[in-house]
């Protein structure tokens, strides 16, 4: 029984970067040998165990065999006879198919190191067109480490397309594309796991509210870059840069969805293109199980975006009404991620990348002066307390915008 530390922890070290969790692979043992060990099982469709003590998870060498369409579609095989090299061959990228013995030695059959001296995400072998998720997880590698000058070898990017051409991303299942979507929305470079989907025609089948973006044209004025899809991507990485978290990106991610189905007659204008998006983004969310949560931030970017950008335009009343709308006074902290989420909007277009956003800081101080504001309840009903604290609301608003404006001038 042998025992070597597989996968990220490997790459990740060997890269210099923070190493997470770490697996571990086990060759020429067995399920019962694990168990009298003390190991604990997890795995459902293979051999899969957690250390008694570390709780890391260790699996048996196997090798697998596709007998299905789709992530499901595979027969594995556990047995003290399947090699580490057998085990690192079924391995998404090269990259990842690495192993380090006890000692400290690399292994590695299928030049992991040498494509990660060459800053390459490269397949292991042909087998990787047996698995659909695997176009997503090369798609958020990307996202990961494009930052560090990688990019998807060529041979792989034409696989994943024969796979897409094949229909083998009509397979994957809602719960995956969210998964590795989510993930990437983490990621340094979430604007390079679009990308590498289009590239390879898998953001079609996977997002093509996303994809029909690509192309569509605006108006030169307020967008330099002109494309949509091309504002999207900026916008993305505007919003990687600032380090704002997954549920923010994502929002981004959806907030111009509602410039995909702009009748062409009036292109390159986009009226009344937010509330167009808002059932397509939630139409995303329902289809791939995104909780209500991301939805709903989503939903208030892509309907609101607009009166944020003019928010220095609009008046007190309708600026409470915006804060309302969005839920700021009870949800301060989801009101701080659409504020982000609509900077990043704003910096997305060419030329625009660090441009001041003084909206942010406006709407921000609205909320936190406007917020605790009390009145007198005495002799008022329900609905006068309301109306008495939204026009005290108003007051702080005016005030807020007055100083706003005369620093400006200032």
């Amino acid at each position: 029984m042998k025992v070597y530390l597989v996968g990220g922890a490997v790459r990740d070290r060997l890269l210099g970067q923070p190493v997470g969790d770490r697996d571990w692979v086990v060759v020429g043992a067995t399920a019962e040998a694990m168990l009298e060990q003390g190991y604990r099982p997890v795995g459902k469709d293979f051999p899969v165990f957690l250390h008694p003590d570390t709780g890391e998870e260790y699996a048996l060498a196997r090798t697998e065999r596709k007998i299905g369409p789709g992530y499901h579609g595979f027969e594995f095989h556990a047995a003290p006879d399947v090699t580490l090299e057998q085990d690192l061959e079924r391995r998404d990228l090269t990259i990842n198919a690495m192993a380090e013995d006890g000692q400290g030695e690399i292994v590695d059959p299928f030049g992991g190191q040498e494509d990660l001296a060459a800053r390459r995400l490269r397949h292991v072998s042909a087998a990787f067109r047996e698995d659909p998720v695997r176009i997503l997880r090369v798609a958020r590698f990307a996202a990961r480490f494009v930052p560090l000058g990688f990019s998807v070898a060529p041979e792989t990017l034409a696989l994943m397309r024969e796979m897409v051409e094949a229909g083998e991303a009509d397979h994957l299942v809602p719960e995956r594309v969210w998964a590795e979507l989510a993930r990437a929305c983490a990621e340094p470079s979430p604007e390079s796991f679009v990308e590498v989907l289009r590239e390879c025609g898998a953001l079609e089948r996977i997002l093509p509210e996303v994809d029909i973006l690509f192309g569509v044209p605006q108006s030169p004025q307020w967008h330099p870059e002109i494309d949509t899809g091309a504002h999207l991507l900026l916008a993305l990485a505007a919003a990687a840069r600032a380090g704002e978290d997954a549920e923010t990106v994502f929002a981004v991610l959806m907030h111009d969805l509602g410039k995909g189905v702009t009748p062409k007659d009036v292109l390159p204008r986009h009226i009344g293109h937010e509330a167009r998006g808002v059932p397509l983004v939630r139409n995303v969310c329902k289809r791939l199980g995104i909780p209500n949560a991301w939805r709903d931030l989503a939903v208030a970017v892509t309907r609101e975006h607009l009166n944020v950008h003019r928010a220095f335009e609009l008046k007190p009343a309708t600026v409470i009404r915006l804060l309302t709308a969005v839920d700021a006074w009870r949800r301060p902290e989801r009101f701080e991620r659409f504020l982000a989420a609509c900077r990043a909007d704003a910096r997305g277009r060419a030329g625009n990348e660090n441009a001041a956003y003084e909206q942010v800081d406006y709407l921000a101080a609205v909320r936190a002066e406007a917020a605790p504001v009390r009145v007198d309840t005495d002799g008022l009903s329900g609905p006068e307390i309301g109306a008495a604290i939204e026009k005290a609301r108003i007051a702080v608003a005016q005030a807020v915008k007055e100083r706003f404006l005369a620093k400006k001038k200032n």
